[in-house]
């Protein structure tokens, strides 16, 4: 059993990131994630990558991109403004369909908001966030310990569909410290092989060796026959994520539950204790945590709202995101309610709690 270590959120990622394998890391600081790109300026040296903390976000996208487009492991971090500033970038990398790993630690907004945590950029995460027909895959950590275990299946996911793969994450999980325990350091061989795997179509610098083929990274495409193609194809590929990359954590959902609770990362923690103190009580209530907020787990929402089910309450710290795809899966089936705060502001088990018994 490896040994546990305790650290904060930012810290972890940065480092499950750098033993699966990625190399090269660029940004810009911005609050709550700056322990993030500090821990990548010290340790990226000590493995043999590159750090550059770039001129702006607007930069450092276009660098994983250029990154990316050689075949490399890469990632950037930041918050929501940040992310904001990035999407021309990630629509390129998307039209380009190449791999990249994205973390936003979420903090209040709209504007610059504040650095509190909040889950205001659901919309943006999880609609393509930029011009274009487009997705990203989203996954949504609701611990320190699911952090850091997000870096590696990011990468695999980039790798496998060639694709930018979204760390959703807020100020909270960001800032605290729980005790985690990592995955095995990839070897330089396993990195080497991970290098081979994307000879079919990344660049290289212009040599003569054999199978160095100079293949052309673009996303301009002039002929609308052409560039239909290209989003047709796309389109394709996301209908296969949504087939087979659905993760999400089934909470005390029983036949007897007759409140289901729908919430995804630091909302979902809380919602966790409310329903744990209500069982204590005699009262079923369950909860859906959607892991992948992109693909979303509709069909497994619906299986879980049966015919015992009076209401579905959907639980966020935005005025209310997800809870436009919780109606969707539900398709009207039985009612919605929501709770949420904004502003950086988070709900207590008991204000949970107090709101699933007025329900009832």
């Amino acid at each position: 059993m490896a040994e546990k270590v305790l650290m904060k959120g930012n810290e972890a990622i940065a480092e499950a990131a750098l033993r699966a394998g990625c190399r090269l890391y660029f940004a810009y600081p911005i609050t709550p994630q700056s322990e993030l790109i500090e821990y990548m300026s010290k340790m990226m040296p000590k493995v043999g990558g590159t750090f550059v903390q770039s001129e702006s976000e607007i930069a450092a996208i276009n660098m994983v991109y250029g990154a990316s487009g050689c075949g490399k492991r890469v990632m950037t971090s930041s918050s929501s403004p940040g992310i904001s500033l990035k999407q021309e970038g990630i629509s390129y990398i998307a039209g380009a369909s190449l791999p990249a790993v994205i973390v936003n630690v979420v903090r209040g907004g709209p504007g610059l908001g504040d650095i509190q945590p909040a889950q205001g950029d659901y919309f943006q995460a999880t609609r393509g966030g930029g011009h274009g027909d487009y997705r990203t895959i989203v996954l949504a950590p609701s611990t320190v310990q699911e952090f850091a275990d997000m870096a590696p299946l990011a990468f695999d996911l980039a790798d496998k569909y060639r694709i930018a793969v979204l760390i959703l994450s807020d100020g909270l999980i960001g800032q605290m410290m729980e005790p985690v325990e990592f995955q095995p350091a990839k070897t330089d061989e396993e990195l080497e092989e991970l290098g081979r795997q994307h000879e079919s179509w990344c660049m290289y610098p212009n040599e003569d060796e054999p199978n160095h083929h100079h293949h052309i990274i673009n996303s301009l495409e002039l002929d609308p026959h052409v560039l239909s193609d290209l989003v047709l194809n796309l389109e394709k590929k996301y209908n296969e994520i949504e087939k087979n990359e659905i993760r999400f954590e089934e909470y005390n959902i029983s036949p007897d539950n007759e409140i289901v609770c729908v919430a995804y990362g630091t909302a979902a923690r809380i919602t966790k204790s409310a329903i744990d103190e209500l069982k204590k009580e005699g009262k079923s209530i369950g909860l859906i945590r959607p892991i992948t907020l992109w693909p979303f787990p509709t069909e497994e929402i619906k299986k879980a709202v049966h015919n015992n089910v009076k209401k579905v309450l959907t639980l966020e710290l935005s005025l209310g995101q997800m809870i436009e795809d919780v109606r969707l899966a539900l398709e009207g089936k039985v009612p919605v309610e929501f709770i949420g705060r904004v502003g950086g502001l988070v709900f207590s088990p008991e204000e949970v709690k107090a709101k699933i018994e007025e329900i009832l």
